[in-house]
């Protein structure tokens, strides 16, 4: 049977633009303050946990104003207590946003493909997406201020 990827939707006052520019350029304000930004497709950029978490690096394989998606090219997750495998099994997973206009604000729908239940790091990287997704990119939109890992 296969194992389901990790997936959330979220609803915010923000318009789709500012929804966008969020998943693209504003990573700093609500997933981590050590990450780069895309501007064109083909883009590669860093996300870093200060060093102890390690990071991981993601290219921009489509950016357009409904629709992010980037796929995971280098990854070192670092974890005490974990065996190693669970330091590169985001490699060639991808995180998509879906980005949809609704009455009052936007939705966006997040799925990181290739992130399931089978994976070492599963557990962590759910409580993690809930956290800065559903969590923080939501508090970011709403409020304009996010809680991202500094």
């Amino acid at each position: 049977m296969a194992q389901k990827n990790y997936e959330r939707t979220i609803r915010t006052t923000a318009s789709r633009s500012e929804a966008y520019a969020a998943l693209t350029t504003g990573f700093t304000q609500w997933w981590t303050s050590d990450a780069g930004t895309f501007e064109k497709p083909g883009d590669v950029a860093k996300f870093g946990f200060s060093g102890k978490l390690g990071y991981w690096k993601f290219k921009a394989t489509s950016l357009e104003p409904n629709r992010v998606e980037l796929e995971c090219v280098e990854a070192l997750h670092l974890h005490e207590g974990q065996p190693k495998e669970i330091e590169t099994e985001w490699l060639g997973t991808r995180a998509i946003w879906d980005i949809q206009e609704t009455v009052g604000g936007t939705e966006i729908h997040f799925v990181h493909d290739g992130l399931t239940s089978d994976l070492l790091c599963f557990d962590i990287c759910e409580a993690g997406w809930d956290m800065f997704f559903v969590d923080s990119l939501q508090a970011y939109l709403d409020t304009g201020t996010g809680k991202p890992h500094v």
